[in-house]
Order: structure tokens, then C-alpha cells, then sequence
């Protein structure tokens, strides 16, 4: 691996009528009941993100404990998270008991 940074930035809605609602972030928490092939394939599916991106988010999670996947307004933060809720246990890993957690934190700043 080589020595860049690992940091990823969460996509961002830019929508100009959303600008004057507060702006959320839905962040994934990292676990050990899941895998990277399963991270990836979430993200993919439910964020459209690239192979790449996940890729890059699930390095981050595991490595930071963290990661932002998305930065919006409160409604469509609440439906992704419950989405990455609602994704299910990964069928790779016979520990996995069902979905990863995320949780929806205001924008500051």
C-alpha cells in the first residue's frame, strides 16, 4: 500500500433549493461482521458510488472507525441511513447477524 491518505470525501447534494435547509451527514460506523466485498457492494447499491469510492470509504471506515458517506438534507440522511439499516447480515461472514449501523449528524460549519 502505498502512504497516501485515506481520507474520503462524502458526496455532497447541489441542489440550490436544498441550500437554506440545514445540511446532514449520514456517517457509517465501522464493525467486525462485515466484510470489505460487503461494504463495497452496499455503497454501491444504495449511494451509486463507484467501485473506487466504496473501496476508499470502506478503507476509511475500518481504519478511522468512521467514514461520511453523504452530506444532505435531513430527509433523504434519514432514508439512506435507514437503507444501510435495512440492507441485511453478510452472508459471507456466518457471525454476521444483520446490517451495519450509520447514523445522521447535523453539518456544522
Amino acid at each position: 500500500m502505498s502512504s497516501r491518505s485515506t481520507s474520503v470525501f462524502p458526496e455532497i447534494e447541489d441542489d440550490t433549493s436544498d441550500q437554506l435547509q440545514p445540511l446532514y451527514h449520514v456517517i457509517l460506523l465501522n464493525d467486525e461482521d462485515h466484510t470489505y466485498d460487503y461494504v463495497i457492494e452496499m455503497l454501491e447499491k444504495i449511494f451509486g458510488f463507484t467501485e473506487s469510492t466504496a473501496l476508499s470509504h470502506a478503507v476509511e471506515v475500518d481504519t478511522k472507525g468512521t467514514t461520511i458517506l453523504l452530506t444532505c438534507e435531513l430527509e433523504k440522511a434519514e432514508q439512506r441511513r435507514d437503507h444501510i439499516h435495512s440492507y441485511g447480515a453478510d452472508w459471507r461472514l456466518p457471525r454476521s447477524m444483520g446490517s451495519m449501523s450509520a447514523i445522521v449528524e447535523p453539518a456544522i460549519g
